[in-house]
């Protein structure tokens, strides 16, 4: 049986580690859709140098493990003068990572609309960026949403991370209370729980806009 004595006399210590987890993947969800977009494109590109551009960073990055990233903005950045708290770190750290994974899923999309529309809209006038704006990437939002929602729950239960660098969110506290108390088992059910309810509506909107969108073809 849970203590929800815990839960009762540490709901400050909660509740702010629950905000913080909140706006740090809500933030780090809309800077990672926006790079990975604009490097998804770039990948994409028929120009070699961008395209080379956009391959490095995916390699780099899918090739390096979330916590050395995020190290790499909380200490290593001040060795050049640049000093972000943990919280920026944090997010930042997350979008770059998980910006990475959306790009593939967002290029696979892309690729999977026929190459003729491309042709079609150059051939009409209009440049690569605008051809990839009114025409692509509309057409394939429907293929990348299921990855998507995966790579967004991926990125809410990724920021767990946070709490290596002190970042107040729910792992933080949840470390911080299990040491006060001694109760480990309890204290991270109740964290577990938190976490349920940031990716439990987020999967359920994915999936309802899955069939929302297969129901309009």
């Amino acid at each position: 049986m849970l203590d929800f004595s815990i839960l009762l006399e540490y709901r400050e210590q909660f509740w702010a580690g629950f905000l913080t987890t909140l706006q740090v993947s809500l933030l780090a969800l809309l800077l990672s859709l926006v790079i990975g977009t604009i490097v998804a494109v770039m990948k994409i590109s028929p120009v070699k140098p961008v395209k080379g551009l956009a391959t490095m960073y995916i390699e780099f990055i899918q090739n390096t493990p979330l916590l050395i990233q995020i190290f790499f903005f909380y200490f290593g950045l001040p060795a050049v003068g640049i000093q972000l708290n943990a919280f920026v770190s944090g997010t930042l750290g997350l979008a770059v990572y998980s910006g990475a994974y959306i790009a593939e899923a967002i290029r696979a999309g892309i690729q999977a609309v026929p190459h003729g529309q491309v042709e079609a809209g150059r051939a009409s006038g209009l440049t690569y960026i605008q051809t990839m704006r009114h025409i692509i990437l509309p057409q394939a939002v429907k293929v990348v949403i299921p990855p998507l929602g995966n790579q967004f729950l991926n990125l809410v239960m990724g920021s767990a991370i946070l709490g290596s660098i002190s970042g107040k969110d729910l792992m933080y506290y949840g470390d911080i209370i299990s040491s006060d108390t001694f109760i480990v088992f309890d204290v991270y059910i109740f964290v577990a729980i938190f976490y349920l309810i940031l990716t439990l509506p987020l999967s359920l909107f994915i999936g309802y806009l899955e069939r929302k969108l297969s129901a309009s073809d």
